[in-house]
């Protein structure tokens, strides 16, 4: 069994998705393990990650849009408004998606479905640089 790790800074424009797919099955493909698991995790609390399909970008605008119906901007619903009204929606919109994701490795590669993408979810309205860890187990 062997482990390898590998740490990701992912820069952001802002609310929306952003995919990190190739960089993810690039770094897994050089590995030398056939089979085994990709944790794949982000190291912040106003940013999230989930697996999409990557073929329609209607996909990416119709989850941001229903993110900002269900959890609005608006301070007076919040008490932690010190950093920004974006920002305690952006708490919220990570509590309610994922930080990690488990993906089998299976031939040398994740797992992925053929529509299906690896993505960065951010949640606050300015850029930012991203950390997403990377931890492969297998042999």
């Amino acid at each position: 069994m062997q482990q390898f790790v590998r740490t990701l800074t992912v820069a952001t424009y802002g609310k929306g998705l952003t995919e990190i797919t190739s960089q993810i099955v690039g770094w897994v493909s050089g590995l030398t393990i056939e089979t085994g698991m990709l944790t794949v995790y982000i190291r912040h609390t106003s940013a999230s990650l989930t697996i999409q399909e990557n073929a329609d970008p209607d996909v990416q605008t119709d989850l941001e849009r229903f993110f900002a119906r269900l959890v609005p901007e608006d301070r007076r619903l919040y008490r932690h408004t010190s950093e920004g009204p974006d920002d305690m929606p952006a708490h919220i919109r990570s509590a309610l998606t994922q930080t990690h994701l488990a993906i089998p490795v299976l031939g040398g590669r994740p797992a992925l479905g053929v529509w299906q993408g690896i993505y960065l979810f951010e949640h606050r309205r300015r850029p930012h640089r991203r950390t997403v860890a990377l931890h492969a187990i297998g042999e």
